[in-house]
């Protein structure tokens, strides 16, 4: 079956170089658009763009309909469709600019890769977060196991994740440079690290209990004086392959970072599933985190100090986005307040 189309890839090329450097697109989001791309490619049999018609953009509604998720062989979420016919609806807006294709392209042809308006409304509302307490977070931390190197960094690796609430991408590619213990701070440098949209900002731990500091300074300090690491070596490296006794085993750390995040947020998920507990994701702790500042009597001033420790430039997304008040909370807050 052909699966390529020299003529497609070529716009699609120079549609990912515009979004990048007009939209400032990062790695991750332009392979969103690529695969949203290739996958309608898919249900035309790659034909050219030149020859678009209407009932192509109907065929790929449906397509997206009877897709299923290669992970889970369930059907595709309504958020995934519908961000995947935006992102195609997006590149046929620009297409229709093209020399060459104003006379077979008009921006009303792109209107037509539009979700219908009950799926749009459900893929964009808000649905509630598994976020784990703090004590949750604590007993899943306590039961870990640290016998072995390995199992000494995952524990770090939880313990940071709540000392900083980083992001795992972030986490991923921190060095032993980027981290502090005398002040108790990690220097998420962007132009090195992977953070969000590049940024550059100083993290300082959080006060949760002192027992994830303790594990985090054990391990880095561990890398340091034991293993002889140096600052550019990885701050959460992945293991080294050995060939003992006739197979290949993996004991030890390597120097050098995993290639994504994908272990990072299975050891979160597995310590969790370990006690019992829902599988709370990497990601989670940012709200666990924020849901501790209402702990504290924080001044205003504080309050944006947190905010902006958790890498947001306004105090407004940490509250919007991390810090949901379930229904049950809701109404205990709103009683307490009546004399």
């Amino acid at each position: 079956m052909r699966n390529f189309n020299a003529q497609n890839e070529r716009f699609k090329r120079k549609y990912i170089d515009f979004i990048k450097e007009t939209k400032g697109r990062d790695h991750k989001t332009l392979g969103k658009v690529t695969a949203a791309l290739v996958k309608f490619e898919e249900s035309t049999k790659y034909k050219p763009f030149k020859a678009f018609h209407i009932d192509q953009a109907r065929q790929f509604k449906n397509t997206l309909d009877r897709a299923k998720n290669p992970a889970t062989g369930k059907p595709l979420s309504l958020t995934t469709i519908d961000a995947t016919l935006r992102m195609v609806k997006g590149f046929f807006q620009w297409l229709a600019w093209q020399q060459g294709f104003k006379k077979v392209l008009s921006h009303g042809d792109a209107e037509y890769f539009n979700n219908n308006a009950k799926d749009a409304r459900a893929a964009h509302s808000q649905r509630p977060i598994q976020v784990p307490s703090i004590k949750a977070a604590y007993h899943a931390f306590q039961a870990m196991p640290e016998v072995t190197e390995l199992q000494q960094r995952d524990k770090a690796i939880f313990a940071f994740l709540m000392l900083t609430g980083a992001r795992v991408s972030a986490t991923a590619t921190l060095k032993l440079k980027h981290i502090n213990l005398i002040d108790g701070t990690v220097f998420q440098d962007g132009r090195e690290v992977d953070t969000k949209n590049s940024k550059v900002f100083m993290t300082t731990f959080f006060p949760v209990d002192p027992a994830y500091l303790a594990s985090f300074t054990a391990w880095v300090k561990h890398l340091i004086n034991d293993r002889l690491f140096g600052p550019e070596d990885a701050l959460f490296p992945k293991p080294e392959r050995e060939f003992i006794d006739g197979k290949f085993a993996f004991r030890k750390v390597s120097h050098e970072p995993y290639a994504n995040s994908a272990k990072i947020n299975m050891i979160v998920r597995q310590s969790f599933a370990n006690v019992q507990l829902p599988e709370y994701t990497s990601h989670s702790f940012r709200s666990t985190l924020s849901q501790l500042m209402s702990d504290f009597n924080l001044s205003v001033e504080e309050q944006k100090a947190w905010s902006q420790n958790l890498g947001h430039k306004h105090f407004a997304t940490t509250v919007s986005h991390y810090m949901k008040v379930s229904e049950q909370k809701q109404v205990e807050l709103i009683a307490g307040l009546k004399g």
